[in-house]
């Protein structure tokens, strides 16, 4: 028995995907753009670009090897409710400026995703206006 036997009659007459070459300044401006979101994970960011879970991993702990980074991802510490936005009310001020200071930290990852987000739009928009022969 074939493997392809195994599958829905459908799937096994898909043709396998072909890989897609991605330029070095694409997985650069990919690689920043997981990094500098707060929270996000593989998958949110891949389908936000388009591309496999697994391909923006790999870019990213390739990155970090070059880098000399640890693979473990610190960026999921804190508290739940920092990360939600909504510091919790505290009687300690110490406590509390330290809740802000990781909000502000939190807005400012999420400005530089958008900075990147609306940089990688313009690229594309530079490219694809480029292309177009009409």
């Amino acid at each position: 028995m074939l493997i392809l036997d195994l599958l829905d009659p459908e799937e096994a007459r898909t043709p396998p995907m072909a890989m897609k070459d991605y330029s070095d300044e694409f997985k650069a401006d990919a690689v920043a753009l997981y990094e500098s979101t707060h929270g996000a994970t593989y998958k949110d960011i891949a389908a936000d670009l388009g591309i496999n879970r697994a391909t923006l991993r790999e870019w990213v702990l390739r990155d970090r090897e070059r880098g000399g980074i640890a693979p473990v991802d610190a960026r999921r510490g804190g508290t739940t409710q920092a990360r939600a936005g909504n510091p919790a009310a505290s009687a300690d001020p110490d406590e509390r400026i330290r809740q802000l200071e990781a909000r502000v930290a939190e807005l400012q990852a999420s400005e530089r995703k958008l900075a990147t987000e609306r940089d990688i739009l313009r690229k594309a928009a530079k490219y694809f206006a480029g292309e177009t022969n009409w």
